[in-house]
């Protein structure tokens, strides 16, 4: 991919860049789910996952700061609905232990992450 010159301020947020990384972890992962899953829990996944960058970036134009923080919270009530797709992938034997571990600690980092922003932008 051609590089490019970064014109939205959501693009150098580092919330933003963590939460896109994470939504390609939970597509790459849900790619080993079974088939008769496609329209149930990788869905479910795929979106709850997106959700978190994509309104991190709707919240970013928002006119005032309260409005912003809304967004944000869209945004950790996304990752706790992605969080929860891990377990669930993770009882049906999707994914290994080692795997959600993984995902469950860049989910909390994120969380983090997410929760200090809040404070800042208040």
């Amino acid at each position: 991919m051609e590089e490019y010159q970064a014109h939205f301020k959501f693009e150098n947020l580092k919330i933003w860049q963590k939460a896109m990384d994470f939504g390609e972890m939970i597509f790459d992962e849900s790619r080993n789910f079974p088939k008769e899953e496609t329209y149930n829990l990788i869905s479910q996944a795929r979106r709850a996952a997106d959700s978190i960058a994509l309104n991190i970036a709707e919240g970013s134009i928002s006119q005032s700061n309260p409005e912003f923080i809304k967004f944000i919270n869209y945004a950790v009530r996304s990752l706790a609905e992605g969080v929860t797709c891990l377990h669930k992938a993770k009882r049906r034997n999707y994914i290994s232990s080692e795997v959600f571990k993984q995902l469950y600690q860049e989910a909390f980092h994120l969380m983090n992450m997410l929760q200090s922003f809040k404070t800042k932008i208040k």
